[in-house]
């Protein structure tokens, strides 16, 4: 039996599970851990959870400690050293004539390894590309083709709601997202409306969606007719938010007609 842990890997790396060995941690805590090639740095996503290895699944990594300052400096170390890497691989990325977009470059936390991000429209043969950066880096190269989501996580910024964005503070992985969803939390089917910084659909239509599709329940479809206090009428619009209906009366007046819980 393993206590684990979710560690989400540097910035905006993958999440795998992580042993605890015995330490305490917090959600938000930035660690140390064990990686094939040398150590890493993360942070914690998850609470702690106990699961049982068994046979034939691979040895689960350990947690090695906390970041302390020696390690912050380490990292911030790394991310200015990441600025000049990125500026040597555009020039070689131009020299070669590769059609690719670098996005971001990565340190490992030990200096073992740099991982570049990059967006193209297809597959591109780098091996000439890894070959020079190896040669002047001294390190293991890695080359990650990412798409317009990943692209967005790693370059951070705020959606239109004013807040961070939901793939760089919280969400673990990209889940499918339809137009079926916008239709059903009744928002204008505009593109600008709905679509992220990536321009595809807004993560938040997918994971509020259930909550809309219970709220939902027991209220009225649009285009139906239902009786109100001030007589026959057709729905028009849905909240289900507030859970209300607008109903257009014989008359032609709009009014508003609640629904119980």
């Amino acid at each position: 039996m393993h206590e684990v842990v979710q560690v989400r890997l540097r910035e905006a790396g993958k999440i795998a599970y992580f042993a605890t060995g015995r330490l305490r941690f917090k959600v938000g805590d930035y660690v140390i851990v064990e990686q094939d090639r040398g150590l890493e740095y993360g942070q914690i996503i998850s609470e702690a959870e106990n699961t049982l290895n068994t046979k034939g699944e691979r040895p689960l990594r350990k947690i090695i400690r906390k970041t302390n300052p020696w390690d912050y400096r380490q990292i911030e170390k790394n991310r200015k050293k990441s600025r000049e890497i990125i500026r040597t691989c555009e020039r070689k990325i131009a020299e070669h004539r590769l059609p690719m977009k670098l996005v971001e470059a990565e340190y490992s936390f030990d200096r073992s390894k740099i991982i570049f991000y990059f967006t193209a429209e297809g597959r591109i043969d780098f091996r000439n590309l890894v070959r020079d950066l190896a040669n002047i880096f001294k390190a293991r190269i890695e080359l990650k083709q990412i798409g317009v989501r990943d692209e967005a996580r790693l370059m951070g910024g705020y959606g239109p709601c004013g807040k961070e964005l939901c793939c760089v503070k919280f969400l673990k992985d990209f889940e499918p997202v339809t137009i079926r969803m916008a239709k059903d939390q009744n928002l204008p089917l505009n593109p600008t409306k709905i679509s992220g910084l990536c321009g595809r659909l807004m993560c938040c239509l997918s994971y509020e969606n259930q909550t809309y599709r219970d709220l939902i329940k027991g209220l009225p479809r649009i285009g139906h007719e239902i009786k109100t206090e001030k007589g026959k009428g057709k729905v028009v619009a849905l909240n289900p938010l507030k859970r209300t209906a607008m109903v257009e009366i014989e008359s032609g007046k709009r009014i508003e007609v609640k629904f119980g819980d």
